[in-house]
């Protein structure tokens, strides 16, 4: 069954960075678009950076243009994001999302921006 395991969270002053990573298994990465999503405290989940199947094209939100970064590893079943320049409005709980048939979720992974 399809499967996403995210990991990299934290906690991390302002002005920092993280890598997340979210391991999927159970369907044919390389054949699929993948997504990060957020959803902080008392808001709605909101779509942070997608990625298309080769990784030739991707998009984000507009908060995180220019300090987000989303990548994959078609060889290693994983996607990444790279988040620099870290705001404290950046704190969430980020899933990973891929839509095979219906769409499945990761657990999430706490990301942290405070001092």
């Amino acid at each position: 069954q399809v499967q996403l395991v995210e990991s990299g969270g934290g906690l991390v002053q302002p002005g920092g960075s993280l890598r997340l990573s979210c391991a999927a298994s159970g369907f044919i990465f390389s054949r699929y678009a993948m997504s990060w999503y957020r959803q902080a405290p008392g808001k709605e989940r909101e779509l942070v950076a997608g990625i298309l199947r080769t990784g030739g094209s991707t998009n984000y939100a507009d908060s995180v243009k220019g300090r987000f970064t989303i990548s994959r590893d078609n060889v290693k079943n994983t996607v990444y994001l790279q988040m620099n320049s870290l705001k404290p409005e950046d704190t969430a709980v980020y899933y990973c999302y891929v839509r095979v048939v219906t769409g499945y979720w990761g657990q999430g992974t706490q990301v942290t921006v405070s001092s």
